[in-house]
């Protein structure tokens, strides 16, 4: 896995937004390369990495011995992260959401169609595949998942095609896929991505329940963070940026809200906003790193009030058959 590739977005934001201190107690909820980790771990403070991806935790290794005694890892979904601590322990949590560019240059994991691979796109390397949706799923749900994660308006066609493709033999590579896609979507001159990339992203989030898993992140930083303790969430997709905006906006209580949505929730505020509700990256960033294009970082610091309900209800995901996931709590590499 190439670490020196990837490039953690917004970092100068999100250690402006966390105000790491020495001796505190941080929580990197997608450890990754470390790029987010490291930078608190300069600054003195002690870090809790998760990842459920065995790649990044064998390849941690170094950092690990470099920060002996001040970072610890835990393969495990940032989701069961309040499994690990106890409630008000802990003074940042950090969530940079979606696929590192570490996972996509690997053709093997079959996030992309740039280089051909199997196709998996699991980024815990276990459960269900890709392969698995593609080759089993019903038309019908095939569509919802093409349309509604990955927002392709073509998704029935998209979804019929495969339907015709897989009766002559199983789908299994990511090229496979994309030929398929290509030429039930179409491709015009002055078509900037690929038209097999919305297709990719709605298999990918559904396969790894991406936005399941950001909701329970969410409620369970809300369970661990102590009183001032802050939570900083950097989204690159408006399905992921939308789930963390009405989490703070039902958080912030009476005292949020805008003209748009003016008056959330009654309940009292567990989060309170300080500046900007919403920051993107800036200009100079975006040129120099692609990915920071589309970034969009929310934070807010907890409040003294305890921890409210956990309803997924309250991000309006959508109804499809989400893969079932393992209640396992992880292991903690020190």
């Amino acid at each position: 896995m190439n670490r020196e590739r990837h490039i953690p977005v917004m970092l100068d934001e999100v250690v402006a937004a966390l105000k790491p201190a020495a001796g505190e107690h941080m929580v990197d909820g997608t450890f990754g390369a470390g790029g987010y980790s490291r930078a608190l771990l300069e600054r003195a403070a002690r870090v809790t990495g998760f990842d459920q991806d065995p790649d990044v935790i064998r390849d941690a290794a170094p950092m690990l011995t470099e920060f002996e005694g001040r970072l610890d890892l835990i393969h495990a979904p940032f989701s069961q992260m309040d499994e690990h601590f106890e409630t008000g322990s802990i003074d940042g949590v950090v969530l940079d959401i979606g696929v590192s560019s570490m996972q996509i240059d690997q053709a093997e994991r079959g996030f992309s169609f740039q280089k051909d691979g199997p196709l998996d796109m699991r980024m815990a390397q276990s459960g269900l595949s890709a392969a698995d949706v593609v080759n089993t799923f019903a038309v019908s749900d095939l569509t919802r998942i093409v349309g509604i994660l990955g927002e392709e308006r073509h998704a029935g066609r998209v979804a019929r095609a495969i339907e015709k493709e897989r009766a002559l033999g199983p789908i299994e590579t990511t090229a496979h896929l994309a030929k398929i896609v290509e030429k039930a979507v179409g491709r015009g001159p002055k078509d900037k991505i690929h038209p097999a990339t919305r297709t990719f992203q709605g298999l990918r989030i559904f396969v790894n329940d991406e936005l399941g898993e950001l909701g329970r992140a969410l409620f369970a930083a809300e369970r661990i963070l102590k009183p001032g303790g802050r939570l900083v969430v950097v989204a690159f997709h408006s399905l992921e940026d939308r789930i963390v905006k009405r989490f703070f906006q039902d958080r912030l209580g009476g005292a949020g809200g805008s003209r748009h949505m003016p008056e959330v929730s009654a309940k009292p505020a567990t989060f309170r906003v300080e500046g900007r509700a919403m920051v993107k990256a800036s200009d100079a960033e975006a040129e120099r790193n692609p990915r920071a294009r589309s970034a969009k970082l929310r934070a807010g610091i907890r409040t003294g009030v305890a921890a409210s309900s956990a309803d997924l209800a309250l991000f309006g995901l959508p109804n499809l058959p989400w893969p079932q996931r393992k209640g396992e709590t992880g292991r903690r590499i020190t």
